[in-house]
């Protein structure tokens, strides 16, 4: 086991990890500050008009009456091509991310769901097409300057400010979306997530802690689905105020069905069966917000999707490789296995299951070892990679790694009969074939 202490999680993080995966939540806020803000500027546009005929400045009023003319002429374009534009651009972005989906893995979608720029861009866009057709609703019948009530000058600036934002945001979607179709930025993003999970982690000891005789379990009651984050904060007030230590016994991304056994519990009774419906969150997929292999693992699918026969693609099984090495140097001296969380006097409360070296390992080689001995690129950049994290491992977690180093080389020795071309392909290199 490993003492990682106590860390209290975000409050409102399975909300913001829900809230994440939508697509809806943003553009319908958008919406709504939207009409907030055109109705606040409808407001000061009045004040203005008021002002000024209280002054008896007629003259700036039919100014403003003639630049608010001149801008009409855009709103109206704004607003009759704005849906059109909206529908048109995410439909090719879509068509694109299934291409990428196709290519890679399904679970780049993931990635563009969860992108802010998409969101923002969306967002943007549909509060353009909302203000200009609230903004053509504030043009009054007549120009008289001693008559109008409201001149749509302020708001005629907003919307013709909220066309040049979107055209700033539509460049830098479609950049966006364009390296989401290229394999090193996607791979990169994988990584930059996996680095951010393991900068959460808490260091410390490893240490064996006897929890005492298992008394009861608590079973899963919610939905199926992927269980995706605990509140450990919650599980750690329950368990000491129940005066007993709670172990979760399946890890992060496994899948669970009602009554599968989630919680055992140790020196007392059990908490109620209720508990686990606020302390735990279940999704429908995986995701990196506390899933330590999740990274590893769509690492190895885009590197297994490359060397299938149809596709055949070794140079991106050789980038998958280089952010997998990447992982595990960060990972060679961190404590793994079982995380203990403490209560404030230091009482250990709450025990997390979580994957041991071997296990992130076994993940980040095994599958795509099978494949590798047909390929001198990737056997070699294997190789290399293994010999890295080798050099990088203390001694208790080397033999793992020279277990899948063995294992390859006799891969290769049985796919690949001639010597000369075994010999080539079993020398290690970090760029696979210079």
């Amino acid at each position: 086991m490993s003492d990682r202490g106590y860390r209290r999680p975000r409050t409102l993080s399975p909300l913001r990890e829900y809230l994440r995966d939508t697509f809806w939540f943003a553009p319908t806020v958008g919406l709504v500050c939207s009409f907030a803000l055109w109705w606040g500027v409808s407001v000061l546009d009045t004040e203005i008009v008021t002002h000024l005929k209280d002054e008896q400045a007629y003259e700036e009023v039919g100014d403003l009456i003639r630049f608010a003319d001149d801008a009409r002429t855009i709103v109206t374009t704004v607003s009759s091509a704005m849906m059109t534009f909206i529908g048109v651009v995410f439909s090719i972005s879509l068509v694109a991310v299934q291409m990428a989906s196709g290519q890679l893995t399904p679970r780049v979608v993931r990635i563009f769901v969860r992108s802010r720029i998409s969101k923002m861009t969306l967002t943007v866009f549909l509060a353009t097409f909302s203000s200009s057709l609230l903004v053509l609703t504030s043009y009054e019948s007549g120009s008289d300057p001693r008559r109008v009530t409201s001149v749509p000058i302020l708001q005629s600036m907003l919307t013709l400010a909220m066309v040049g934002l979107s055209l700033l945001l539509f460049i830098a979607y479609v950049s966006s979306t364009l390296r989401l179709m290229q394999v090193g930025p996607v791979v990169d993003r994988i990584t930059h997530e996996s680095l951010q999970v393991l900068s959460r982690m808490p260091g410390g000891v490893r240490e064996e802690l006897p929890l005492g005789e298992e008394t009861a379990r608590i079973g899963y009651s919610g939905r199926a689905g992927v269980l995706r984050e605990v509140n450990v904060a919650r599980l750690v007030r329950a368990a000491r105020r129940h005066g007993v230590v709670l172990r979760l016994i399946p890890r992060i991304g496994d899948f669970v069905v009602p009554g599968t056994p989630l919680l055992a519990v140790h020196g007392g009774a059990a908490p109620p069966p209720r508990m686990p419906r606020y302390t735990i969150s279940v999704g429908v997929e995986r995701t990196a917000q506390q899933d330590l292999a999740f990274g590893l693992r769509q690492l190895s699918d885009i590197a297994l999707r490359a060397l299938s026969p149809a596709v055949n693609d070794p140079t991106t099984a050789v980038q998958c490789l280089d952010r997998i090495v990447q992982l595990l140097a960060a990972m060679v001296h961190l404590p793994l296995g079982a995380v203990l969380h403490r209560d404030g006097a230091g009482a250990v409360r709450f025990v997390q299951n979580g994957p041991e070296w071997t296990d992130l390992v076994d993940l980040a080689f095994e599958e795509i070892r099978w494949c590798a001995a047909r390929s001198p690129q990737v056997s070699r950049r294997m190789l290399a990679g293994i010999d890295d994290v080798v050099a990088l491992a203390p001694e208790d977690r080397k033999g793992t790694l020279v277990r899948h180093r063995e294992l390859l080389v006799k891969a290769v020795e049985r796919t690949v009969p001639d010597v000369t071309e075994r010999e080539f392909a079993l020398v290690p290199d970090r760029q696979g074939i210079k």
